[in-house]
């Protein structure tokens, strides 16, 4: 099984407002990335969307050590919340409804096909692919936004 490393970030500018996400999957020598944006989400569905895209872009099921600077991304995955929120009908222990179901599911099919293993980050540091993620983000919220033309 091949090891991919994926880094991902996400943006927005109002949360609502314009937002975007970076990822950058690298395996071995080889490095791709990945951004896209929407002129009216949040920073957690644009975290959420860099995630997915990164997994969809794998060609076949992979150990992938997934680097994000998001605690909602990475604690919902590897404490099993988002699971848990799935499996009681996307009810929180306080049953309140657990908020992006459409993209949790979409995730969590994507994580049945990988061994994934989640890391978090401090965004805005050390991390050269974090920062790189990051800047990706931003370029796609901004021309979300119809200021990058």
């Amino acid at each position: 099984m091949k090891l991919v490393e994926i880094y991902t970030d996400g943006a927005c500018s109002g949360n609502p407002g314009p937002g975007g996400w970076g990822a950058i999957l690298r395996y071995g020598a080889h490095e791709k990335e990945l951004s896209g944006g929407e002129a009216m989400t949040t920073n957690n569905r644009m975290e959420l969307t860099a995630v997915i895209a990164a997994l969809e872009a794998l060609k076949e099921s992979c150990a992938v050590e997934l680097w994000s600077d998001s605690k909602y991304v990475v604690d919902a995955l590897s404490l099993g919340w988002a699971e848990k929120w799935r499996a009681n009908g996307w009810k929180k222990p306080d049953k309140k409804t657990a908020l992006n179901p459409d993209l949790w599911e979409k995730l969590l099919t994507l994580t049945e096909k990988h061994e994934l293993r989640c890391h978090w980050v401090k965004g805005h540091a050390e991390n050269e692919f974090n920062n790189r993620c990051d800047a990706l983000a931003v370029a796609a919220r901004e021309k979300a936004a119809g200021e990058g033309t």
